[in-house]
């Protein structure tokens, strides 16, 4: 796992710049405050199928990376299938840190 992209994960999150859970990452997409969505790999189908349907259709860029526990663990929760993250340059730089 990629330690760094966590990283900058959790300074997004220090930074308030990150909302958690499907609702609300879901609200965030079709608003258009998300600039970034991270899906966790062991997500249900069902999460991952409607979340990512609703980023195709509003534009809003997705990934699939890490376990809910990994998710949860850097955004300050037990277990986090869906983050958002709201902010341009943290979603540039948590893209940068994976390549």
């Amino acid at each position: 796992m990629n330690e760094k992209f966590l990283g900058m994960l959790g300074l997004a999150k220090r930074a308030g710049k990150i909302q958690t859970g499907e609702d609300i990452c879901s609200k965030a997409v079709k608003s258009g405050i998300s600039k970034l969505i991270i899906v966790a790999c062991d997500a249900s189908d069902n999460t991952k199928k409607s979340i990512t349907n609703s980023c195709k259709y509003y534009n809003v860029q997705y990934i699939e990376k890490c376990s809910k526990a990994e998710l949860g663990k850097f955004t300050g929760a037990d277990s986090r299938a869906v983050v958002s993250v709201n902010d341009d340059n943290f979603a540039k730089a948590i893209l940068d840190k994976l390549n």
